[in-house]
């Protein structure tokens, strides 16, 4: 009976009522359920992340899908556009060299044009001056009597000339 005296087993027996009472009025049930509740909470709250997630994710492959076709399409824009400058450098090369040419070519007729003007002016001022050479030489050699002797050789010559 000593152990009546003993602090600790009342300590002891104060515990054991406790359990006891809990126990009499259902706690550890309705700790049971509550605990329950927060696990089909938790367990709803991981479902719903991992929809989520798988949602997510596919959002992300479509966007990454996406990505990479509008990459593809930037490249053929840009290789379109590279191949279309090229080809707009290669015919302005080609219709600037031709009109070059074409204008080297209205240069040299013009240059043509011009040399055979001066030369016609070059030959018709040499003709002018041989005429009025040759007047000069012939009015200083010839005489009247010569000047009638040609002139008469001259029609006698027609004659043979015209049958």
């Amino acid at each position: 009976m000593e152990m009546l005296h003993e602090p600790e087993f009342w300590v002891a027996v104060g515990f054991v009522l406790v359990i006891a009472l809990l126990v009499w009025k259902g706690v550890p049930g309705m700790v049971a359920k509550m605990l329950d509740q927060r696990a089909a909470v938790i367990a709803a709250e991981l479902d719903e992340a991992r929809r989520l997630r798988t949602e997510a994710a596919a959002l992300l492959a479509d966007y990454q899908k996406r990505a990479a076709g509008a990459e593809a399409e930037a490249r053929s824009i840009v290789a379109a556009a590279t191949a279309e400058a090229e080809q707009f450098q290669k015919d302005s090369r080609i219709a600037l060299e031709a009109q070059i040419a074409r204008r080297a070519a209205a240069a040299q007729d013009k240059i043509a044009q011009a040399e055979a003007t001066a030369l016609n002016e070059i030959r018709a001022l040499a003709a002018d001056s041989a005429v009025s050479a040759a007047q000069k030489l012939i009015a200083a050699r010839l005489d009247d009597t010569r000047a009638s002797s040609l002139i008469a050789d001259s029609i006698k010559g027609v004659g043979e000339k015209l049958n």
